[in-house]
């Protein structure tokens, strides 16, 4: 499987692109600010074609250029229903072009992505995550989960914690963490480690 992550925009928000390989369909997780042209850059260097954008909740820093990039290939924006109220002009000006993501798998580019709702960050806060073909497994946890750190709420303190703690800490250690702004890190060691998922169980 290929990921290819780069951060974008003043708040450095990470945006992916995910592939079965290079000179394939992919699917684009959270086209923030100023991630469009860095997108292009990225889709030409490895001959991809975006199939679908995801996000990982409606904070513009995650979905602001989901408008842009939508238009300028022709793709949905998949998007938990309860943050379709946080998008802004940009991300929001297809808004025939937007489809509600829903816990379970979902199929695209050639990809099993498994959808679970997480909220706390934000209502329609969610994570995706991935079985490589190799056998590697990664979760992309938007704002919800950082190394070393979690998410601000935006409600319900516990909220988040009580998310994290019944979808994504019960992952294996080896889980390869993709987070929203920051260093990539694991399960295992945000177990051992991460002081605010002291109370999860986990």
């Amino acid at each position: 499987m290929l990921v290819v992550g780069f951060p974008a925009g003043p708040l450095e928000a990470n945006c992916y692109l995910l592939a079965l390989d290079g000179g394939s369909e992919c699917v684009i997780v959270d086209p923030g600010e100023e991630a469009a042209e860095p997108l292009e850059a990225a889709l030409t260097e490895h001959g991809l074609t975006p199939v679908a954008m995801l996000a990982t909740h409606g904070h513009p820093d995650h979905v602001a250029s989901a408008g842009e990039v939508g238009a300028r290939h022709g793709v949905p924006l998949y998007l938990h229903e309860a943050d379709r109220p946080l998008l802004g002009q940009d991300a929001g000006q297809r808004k025939d072009g937007i489809v509600p993501l829903v816990d379970g798998p979902l199929r695209l580019a050639g990809l099993e992505i498994t959808v679970s709702g997480t909220p706390g960050h934000t209502a329609g806060s969610v994570v995706f995550g991935l079985t490589a073909a190799e056998g590697g497994r990664i979760v992309l946890t938007g704002d919800s989960l950082f190394a070393g750190s979690i998410g601000r709420s935006s409600g319900d303190g516990g909220e988040l914690v009580r998310s994290l703690g019944a979808k994504v800490m019960t992952l294996p250690d080896d889980t390869v963490v993709l987070p929203g702004h920051g260093p990539a890190t694991t399960i295992g060691r945000e177990r051992a480690g991460n002081p605010f998922l002291a109370g999860t169980g986990a």
